[in-house]
């Protein structure tokens, strides 16, 4: 037997996380395959493109680039090609941040908010019956658990985020 095959037969624990791992690891890309290909099919759009109007829909006075790239934890570089085609469909649009010639910031327009409306309804219904064996105690209790898995690092995330913000303003 080898040291790794060893190591995680003398750690059951250790197992039994390493298995937890991989299968929350294949559900979610199991569901996030799943909720790609509805939203090509059903509104030829992409996931990309929903995750940054959802972004923007709960930031309804805009944010900018490099927020919204903080939001979705992603590079200023994948938001802005998506936020381009975003305002040529009139979905986003974009207005100068006073003080900062560089700097843009970006808002959904109206037909961008009704837009993400009518596909969020749709995308709450597909993971509803994706999760429909999972009940609404069982969600309360994995989302618990998973909390205490990353709150350590959504504490160390918040400080660099205000961080960054103080460097941005």
């Amino acid at each position: 037997m080898n040291d790794l095959a060893k190591a995680i037969d003398e750690t059951p624990m250790a197992k039994a996380r390493l298995r937890l791992w991989l299968k929350l690891l294949k559900t979610t890309n199991h569901i996030e395959s799943r909720l790609r290909e509805n939203l090509r099919t059903e509104f030829d759009t992409t996931l990309p493109r929903f995750d940054v109007m959802s972004a923007l829909s709960r930031h309804r006075d805009g944010l900018k680039m490099s927020q919204l790239s903080g939001v979705l934890k992603v590079s200023n570089g994948n938001v802005t090609g998506i936020v381009d085609r975003l305002v040529d469909d009139g979905f986003v649009a974009r207005s100068p941040v006073p003080g900062d010639r560089r700097a843009w910031r970006v808002h959904l327009t109206p037909n961008g908010m009704a837009e993400f409306e009518r596909q969020a309804i749709v995308h709450v219904r597909w993971v509803d019956d994706l999760l429909t064996g999972i009940s609404s105690d069982d969600a309360e209790k994995i989302m618990a658990d998973l909390d205490s898995v990353t709150a350590p690092a959504s504490s160390f995330d918040g400080a660099v985020n205000k961080s960054l913000e103080k460097e941005t303003t």
